[in-house]
């Protein structure tokens, strides 16, 4: 998928209010990018932080600037019925003051002159699970 290609895939993923697929994008492009070819692209390697940071790093520099800030956050994007493994799991959710199964996403942003720039992300993975018993009070 060229450059132009993957520039369209983010645009559809930030504009679309519901489900992203890749044969969403191909129906509003009316089949000029196959869903095929969106899905070959996504699954032929994992994606890093890295690879962000090469896409992204150009348009830092041109705004960089001395007050400029890097902002951490992390977000969970609940999964409720999906099974676990070591980045499907449990994580203390803050805003809802509950664990929650879900991927947890820390995320790092660059922000200078209003404008603000994902630079880095991190999936949080826990390779070790343990099975526990919960024991209600009756």
């Amino acid at each position: 998928m060229k450059k132009a290609e993957l520039e369209l895939y983010t645009d559809y993923l930030i504009s679309t209010f519901g489900a992203a697929t890749a044969t969403g994008l191909s129906s509003i492009v009316e089949g000029d990018v196959s869903h095929d070819r969106v899905t070959r692209f996504l699954s032929e390697r994992e994606y890093t932080s890295r690879d962000l940071w090469r896409q992204v790093k150009s348009t830092v520099r041109r705004i960089e600037r001395d007050d400029g800030v890097l902002i951490f956050d992390d977000t969970i994007q609940e999964k409720a019925w999906t099974d676990e493994n070591e980045v499907m799991c449990w994580h203390f959710d803050h805003c809802s003051g509950r664990s929650v199964r879900g991927i947890n996403l820390l995320n790092a942003l660059y922000y200078s002159g209003d404008v603000s720039i994902p630079v880095a992300f991190e999936l949080v993975r826990k390779p070790l699970q343990q099975n526990q018993t919960v024991k209600k009070n009756l």
